[in-house]
């Protein structure tokens, strides 16, 4: 900070840590920052300082968003961004060159913005898709500047490092695909099988999944690992169900019948009013959203399996209950596994009584 102005390298040049510096982010904020995506890419504690290196020396990556059919509810979500804030993820952590949403530039002066970037620096930027694809009679239903989404994605994509397809809809088509899915909408995968992409299903994306793909990518030179629906395993990796607070009224068998009766209100299992957290993979639990404050099951509402793919066919109704649940045998019902787990704890409960009084209510000595 005390570096003056004349001394400074442009914006372009700087790394991402002397933009950050420059922007009044301390030393102790930049490591805050590496410790949060390091716990976010579900890293040991001690490659912090391997996270930091890395930002330390790295220029800002140049990025591309596009828009296809999508309600921009990942745009939101990534505007919500505040550790770094949205204004510093795009001015100092990113380059972002194109953006429809967040761009001063408009028309042909903004569709000039993105075929600079991919003619100039083919290769070298990452391209990010917010939207389901149409293919459908030749692509006509989602045009920009006067191609279709299928064109602008092959041209842009096909030509990136890597891709990160951001949102269920770009993912796997979404709810524009869901049936009888009358543009065709598809994923990204689907449209350009083979170039390196990375899916992050969500509706919308937490932003701090997104921030830790590109950090992971400029740490290791390489996109993070991922599960056969190529979708990292540090986000996707583990069971909603395994990690959520309400999982002990699973265990016990308290569940909300009624949106607003006792157990809505004392904050029981969702299971019952459609929650699909039992069959749903996604980090929501651990880093939730609006500063970690909060995520849908915690204020009340079930899951969705928003991060699965056709899950406004396969997972539908919405609001009814997930027949069978994995690792409790193919027909085990929660209500089940309530009623058995209730029964054997009573069971334990006499029988504890019993020998109590066998033994004149003495414990015995190896208790």
């Amino acid at each position: 900070m005390g570096r003056s102005s004349n001394n400074r390298k442009s914006r372009s040049d700087s790394t991402i840590y002397e933009s950050l510096i420059n922007k009044g982010f301390s030393r102790r904020d930049f490591l805050k920052f590496c410790t949060s995506i390091t716990a976010t890419l579900a890293l040991p504690v001690s490659f912090t300082s391997k996270v930091a290196e890395a930002l330390e020396k790295s220029q800002k990556p140049i990025m591309v968003w596009l828009e296809f059919q999508d309600c921009a509810g990942d745009t939101e979500s990534t505007l919500r961004a505040t550790a770094p804030t949205i204004g510093e993820v795009v001015l100092d952590v990113l380059s972002i060159e194109y953006h429809e949403t967040i761009m001063a530039a408009a028309g042909h002066q903004a569709e000039k913005s993105l075929m600079d970037v991919v003619a100039n620096h083919p290769g070298k930027y990452l391209a990010v898709v917010e939207g389901a694809i149409p293919m459908k009679d030749g692509g006509v239903y989602c045009c920009i500047g006067g191609k279709s989404a299928v064109n602008i994605a092959k041209e842009v994509c096909g030509n990136a490092m890597a891709t990160i397809a951001n949102g269920s809809c770009a993912a796997f088509g979404g709810i524009a695909a869901a049936e009888p899915n009358p543009t065709g909408a598809v994923g990204v995968r689907d449209l350009l099988p083979g170039i390196p992409l990375i899916n992050m299903p969500g509706c919308p994306v937490n932003v701090d999944n997104l921030i830790a793909v590109v950090v992971h990518l400029l740490t290791f030179g390489t996109l993070p690992a991922t599960d056969k629906l190529l979708r990292p395993y540090f986000a996707y990796g583990k069971r909603i169900h395994d990690n959520c607070e309400r999982r002990g009224h699973y265990d016990a068998g308290q569940f909300v019948r009624q949106w607003g009766d006792e157990g809505h209100r004392q904050g029981w299992c969702l299971y019952e009013m459609g929650c699909k957290g039992p069959v749903a993979f996604q980090n929501c639990p651990t880093i939730k959203f609006n500063e970690g404050t909060s995520w849908p099951i915690q204020a009340g509402h079930g899951c969705i399996a928003c991060a699965a793919p056709r899950n406004w066919d396969d997972m539908a109704p919405i609001y009814a209950k997930v027949p069978s649940v994995p690792g409790f045998g193919v027909e085990a019902s929660a209500d089940k596994i309530g009623l058995g787990i209730a029964a054997a704890s009573g069971a334990a409960v006499v029988a504890h009584g019993i020998g109590r009084m066998v033994s004149g209510g003495k414990r015995p000595k190896d208790d």
